[in-house]
């Protein structure tokens, strides 16, 4: 079973200032709950230690992530790759009202390799989504509101 998850919320920053959080390791991974830490190698490529409440695993796991896709300020892609999953997110940003607002159209695709991850995903992704809404609203000190 896959997961799939898109949330599209709009951020009262430009879309040059929510890039500088999308396009940062350290903020990207921060913002969720199951990253217990990251090593960036450099702005594509980091590695996500990921700590996932499963009875199967009983470790972090390490998460290759590469940034395949990147169109300053518009769009980032990424693909994370582990012996538990595979990851796949994309981050859209569009300009509204003459660039002073973005719309954020986030999609993530899990696949699960050990039991348990993709159910995992499937109860939390959504949540996950929201707390990197929240992420960006409070390191860019904006509203950010649900679509």
């Amino acid at each position: 079973m896959t997961v799939r998850v898109e949330r599209t919320f709009e951020v009262s920053a430009p879309p040059e200032r929510v890039w500088s959080f999308i396009a940062d390791h350290e903020k990207r991974a921060g913002a969720i709950s199951v990253v217990e830490d990251f090593d960036a190698e450099d702005d594509r490529h980091a590695t996500w230690h990921v700590s996932l409440p499963i009875p199967v695993i009983n470790r972090t796991v390490p998460v290759e992530t590469e940034d395949t896709d990147r169109e300053e300020p518009r769009y980032a892609r990424f693909v994370g790759r582990s012996r538990a999953m595979r990851v796949i997110g994309e981050h859209e940003l569009e300009p509204l009202d003459d660039g002073e607002r973005t719309r954020l159209v986030n999609r993530f695709v899990v696949d699960g390799r050990l039991p348990g991850v993709e159910r995992f995903f499937k109860r939390n992704l959504d949540d996950e989504l929201e707390n990197l809404q929240h992420a960006i609203g409070r390191d860019l000190g904006v509203e950010t509101t649900s679509q």
